[in-house]
């Protein structure tokens, strides 16, 4: 197991962990949602702060989020389509601010996300 590097990730970790088992599939996908969410607002504010090494793992946890939802998608029509379309074009703008941090479009995609979100629960 990997050591945890303060109580606040200990924390989110176990709280990840047990959301996740024992999910419906619909569960899966908020519980991305949420992840995707949550890990770009750190990133955003890790940029702002200076603090490289968190605005680092919060980018590969965007990342982890992204590549679960692009992973659950079925087909390539309709919906689907639409689906491999957002995920890609967020998974590319998380890989390009790794290199060239851009706050402002991760704030858009935050912003996306989290409003898809809500509509996904009916709120």
């Amino acid at each position: 197991m990997l050591a945890v590097r303060s109580p606040h990730e200990a924390y989110r970790r176990v709280d990840f962990d047990a959301r996740v088992n024992g999910a419906t599939p619909a569960e899966l996908v908020h519980l991305c949602y949420d992840h995707l969410v949550s890990a770009l607002g750190t990133a955003i504010h890790a940029n702002k702060i200076g603090d490289n090494s968190l605005k680092s793992r919060s980018l590969t946890r965007a990342l982890t989020s992204i590549t679960a939802l692009q992973l659950g998608v079925n087909g390539q029509d309709g919906v689907a389509g639409a689906l491999h379309q957002l995920y890609e074009g967020a998974r590319r703008t998380i890989l390009d601010s790794a290199l060239r941090f851009d706050s402002a479009r991760l704030a858009q995609i935050r912003t996306d996300f989290m409003e898809i979100g809500q509509a996904l629960r009916g709120t």
